[in-house]
């Protein structure tokens, strides 16, 4: 398990500790990737991934979230990355990337990938960037 502190939160991959009402209503109704997400379908998720909460380290609560699905020998998808409205503006957002990016960094995969709109800066100052070759990559798409 992970811990890691950031100014008044703490960073924590204890399974335990999710809320996952409070993760399902972010990304089911605030998240532009996830807007209406089934619960069931969000359960599915978090069950099969490694998951990251940050949490107020006097009440617990959860204050921000992020998912990596992950083989944890050549490659990682960072999705799901999500920060409660009202913790935002401290670098709470920073400081869970950069556990994600902490944590698998010593696995020696070959790659992390994530997608976004519009978060570039958030990712890019922490090593992400764009892709030398994006037209070598496919996706096959269901929804």
């Amino acid at each position: 398990m992970t811990e890691k502190i950031h100014g008044a939160y703490t960073i924590s991959t204890d399974p335990a500790r999710l809320d996952p009402d409070r993760i399902h209503q972010w990304l089911s109704t605030e998240a532009y990737w996830a807007l209406g997400r089934s619960r069931e379908k969000q359960d599915r998720a978090v069950a099969g991934s490694v998951n990251f909460g940050a949490y107020e380290t006097t009440s617990g609560q959860m204050a921000g979230y992020a998912r990596i699905v992950t083989d944890h020998a050549t490659f990682a998808w960072l999705c799901d990355v999500y920060v409660d409205r009202s913790a935002r503006g401290n670098g709470l957002g920073t400081a869970l990337v950069a556990a994600v990016r902490d944590h698998f960094a010593p696995l020696g995969l070959r790659r992390i990938l994530l997608t976004t709109d519009d978060a570039h800066g958030l990712y890019e100052k922490l090593g992400f960037k764009e892709l030398d070759v994006p037209g070598n990559w496919l996706n096959l798409m269901f929804e």
